[in-house]
């Protein structure tokens, strides 16, 4: 509608109803915004609390910082938190507060906040196996090793891939693909890093409950936290990804860091499983990068003293040196939890060596946090 029909259509009004009648509607319709704004606006606006840093954090970011762009580590955004407040908080190269960031393997932690949950619900078990959830889409006569897989396996990416299994093949879904996949070794035995692995608990998840893990988790995590709008990508089956394609905002990684760190809590509100919370943050088995053999860490010079890539594998949570632990994404996303501390640290970026970015926080922020 242009303005020249806007107007028309006000004096039609006026003269049908007359300027009282239309004065009350326009009254009624202000009355109406005005009190809804406020919800809106507090809902936008619900954050972690904020404390000023302290000087020792202060010279902490800003020497992080120089050398992130000294060694160009194009970091995005990083929040620190400690004793459940907001400390530091800066975003930079393009990254911005209300703009949801690409988590790529982040996403893998929030899967597995939704197979704790249906397990505390009663619709799976750690050790369910994962051929009774598919029995349509096995191959005519399943290995011994694929009928023993179990949800504990696909957690701890030990289900028995002796390389991680690809979507690619034409014409098959993305469940028939994996459990058509070679599986070489005893389940529990060999650790893969395996993002199909980790579809496959999101696959289960929908399976069991109904729904895509994006709507099973939304009351059930996204809004007792106040994660708004969460966007999760999906096969061609309709099935969220769930070993990458969520995006969200710094602030929300900074309350799921907080959430595990406060064992499941939130606002004194039990959101995930305290029992559940500490399984999966505590080393399960032994871990390799991803792409690397199992046997093959130490020829590339990875060790306990250098690497966090070697400190052991929770259920879709990485352990790090220093007694911490993480949630860890392609190009530098990461939820680092450090429960000696009583702090949290997020990272977005866009960047290749991610180890450099960790040293960072381990050569600077550790030894700020007090």
């Amino acid at each position: 509608m242009n303005k020249y029909h806007y107007i028309l259509l006000m004096k039609h009004f006026i003269n049908r109803y007359g300027l009282t009648v239309l004065l009350c509607l326009c009254s009624l319709c202000s009355f109406a915004l005005t009190s809804a704004s406020p919800k809106e606006s507090s809902k936008k606006t619900a954050s972690i609390k904020r404390a000023k840093p302290g000087s020792d954090l202060e010279t902490a970011m800003e020497n992080y910082l120089k050398e992130a762009k000294d060694k160009e580590l194009n970091i995005q955004s990083v929040m620190v938190l400690q004793h459940g407040k907001v400390k530091f908080e800066k975003w930079l190269n393009g990254g911005e507060p209300q703009t949801p960031h690409i988590l790529n393997s982040v996403s893998k932690t929030f899967t597995s906040a939704a197979v704790g949950l249906a397990i505390d619900e009663g619709l799976l078990s750690l050790d369910d196996k994962l051929v009774s959830f598919f029995p349509d889409d096995l191959p005519a006569s399943p290995s011994e090793n694929l009928k023993k897989v179990t949800i504990h396996n696909l957690l701890t990416m030990n289900c028995g891939h002796g390389s991680e299994p690809s979507r690619n093949k034409v014409g098959d879904t993305w469940v028939k693909t994996f459990l058509f996949w070679p599986v070489e070794h005893e389940p529990g035995t060999y650790y893969c890093y395996n993002s199909m692995g980790t579809y496959m608990l999101s696959a289960i998840v929908q399976k069991v409950t109904g729904q895509k893990i994006v709507d099973y988790l939304q009351p059930r995590l996204f809004d007792p936290l106040g994660i708004e709008a969460p966007r999760w990508e999906e096969s061609p089956q309709g099935i969220n990804c769930g070993g990458w394609g969520l995006y969200l905002k710094t602030e929300d990684l900074a309350k799921m860091g907080q959430l595990l760190l406060q064992k499941g809590k939130w606002k004194g509100k039990q959101v995930l499983p305290e029992w559940y919370v500490k399984e999966a943050t505590k080393a399960q088995v032994p871990c390799v990068p991803a792409g690397t053999k199992a046997d093959k860490a130490a020829e590339r010079g990875l060790t306990k003293e250098n690497s966090d890539w070697v400190q052991g594998y929770g259920y879709q949570v990485w352990r790090c040196r220093h007694n911490a632990y993480r949630a860890d994404g392609a190009g530098g996303q990461y939820i680092i939890v450090i429960p000696e501390k009583d702090a949290v640290i997020v990272n977005t970026a866009d960047l290749r060596n991610m180890q450099a970015e960790l040293n960072l926080v381990w050569d600077h922020i550790l030894p700020a946090l007090k």
